[in-house]
């Protein structure tokens, strides 16, 4: 993977557009498949319906824009994008074809790159965090701790991360798996070149670690799919006497069927959280049959956001989990897609969402029970303790 995670940033086109939403956190992203939970039969709407329906008629006027570009001999994706600018959607935003594969392979836990994590130190300098098992960059020789001094000759020193990650992993449309990138490196006094080939490679969005005192944490990075499915088999195995820590840090989300999965596995049935697309009310519900008597700490911060909201709104409203850390991102908001004519993809807000107790997330984030820092998993482990023991 190239970069933190493909789910925790946005990227920055080639042509210099920034793709507000690629990699971070649609709300509602099983909506642009068909897959969103609520959802009456036959909902699932053509692109053009999309257009036609759409809350403000956001929709429609970028479709036109696109449209009289198209007729005009000029680029639809530009006009559609100056036309999502003027619109003040704070996450909408405009796709090429390529991007928007990109972004629905991602969602299927799938992506394109070089299996590198990459870090900002203080000084400017960006170094190798992780390197994935088995992907190019491990294959290379390159270790954690490595200085990345250039990407295909592009000094990296003092970029944000998610320049690099751009760098990286190139654009969607020029750089599929196969295609070569060059990357300056260091490691103590040795600097050297090395090309890589970007390849096909799929994320871990669940990690689970069992602490010395026996309680569990379950990391979730992103909501790809089978996300929920990976949940309940983690906390099947583990012990059943045991507290659960369910980080969701830097989680910016994915699909909301999956974070729905995730809360069943914790719920017994009920409410998770109620929507509305253009003005009609909806509502997401867990399915009976989760583990409601273990106890139940879940960690937030600022990179908490989208489907991990959700998430965290209806575990803490249902009295099921203690929040811990910092207030969270505050995305509650729905999006939907608009296919135009030369392929490219607008994706506009039709809604929000709310907690089953009712709060807007959206611009507010949730905070939590307690606040926490760096001692975000010892805090806890402490307020585990005091909700004792389930058995």
């Amino acid at each position: 993977m190239s970069g933190h995670d493909p789910f925790r940033q946005p990227r920055r086109g080639r042509a210099g557009a920034t793709l507000t939403l690629v990699f971070a956190g649609v709300l509602v992203a099983g909506a642009a498949t068909g897959s969103l939970p609520g959802s009456r039969a036959g909902d699932r709407k053509s692109p053009a319906q999309t257009a036609r329906s759409a809350s403000a008629g956001h929709h429609e006027q970028v479709a036109r824009a696109a449209a009289e570009a198209m007729a005009d001999g000029k680029s639809p994706m530009e006009a559609a994008e100056r036309a999502v600018s003027r619109s003040g959607d704070r996450w909408g935003a405009v796709y090429s074809p390529g991007d928007y594969e990109e972004f629905q392979e991602a969602l299927d836990g799938q992506y394109t790159g070089v299996g590198l994590w990459a870090r900002r130190e203080r000084d400017g300098r960006i170094e190798i965090a992780r390197v994935r098992t088995g992907s190019p960059a491990a294959d290379a020789g390159i270790r954690e701790g490595d200085r990345l001094r250039s990407v295909d000759g592009e000094k990296t020193d003092g970029l944000p991360v998610t320049e690099v990650v751009s760098l990286l992993r190139g654009d969607a449309d020029d750089a599929p798996a196969g295609t070569a990138v060059t990357l300056g490196l260091q490691r103590g006094d040795r600097v050297w070149t090395q090309t890589l080939r970007r390849a096909r490679l799929s994320t871990d969005s669940v990690t689970v670690r069992r602490l010395p005192d026996g309680v569990t944490v379950i990391q979730i990075a992103a909501f790809t799919k089978g996300t929920g499915d990976r949940v309940r088999t983690a906390l099947r195995r583990s012990p059943a006497a045991s507290g659960i820590i369910l980080d969701l840090r830097g989680n910016s989300g994915g699909l909301v069927t999956e974070a729905v999965t995730t809360a069943s596995a914790f719920l017994d049935g009920g409410l998770v959280a109620t929507y509305d697309v253009d003005g009609e009310q909806r509502a997401l519900h867990a399915e009976p049959g989760g583990d409601t008597t273990r106890p139940l700490v879940t960690l937030v911060d600022g990179g908490t956001m989208s489907a991990a909201e959700l998430l965290t709104g209806a575990l803490r409203d249902r009295g099921r989990a203690v929040v811990v850390g910092s207030r969270t991102f505050g995305k509650g908001s729905v999006q939907m897609p608009t296919r135009l004519p030369d392929g490219s993809v607008a994706e506009l807000t039709v809604g929000h969402y709310r907690t089953p107790a009712g709060r807007n997330v959206d611009g507010r984030g949730i905070t939590p029970d307690l606040t926490a820092g760096g001692d975000a998993v010892k805090r806890a482990e402490t307020v585990l303790t005091g909700l004792g023991d389930p058995s």
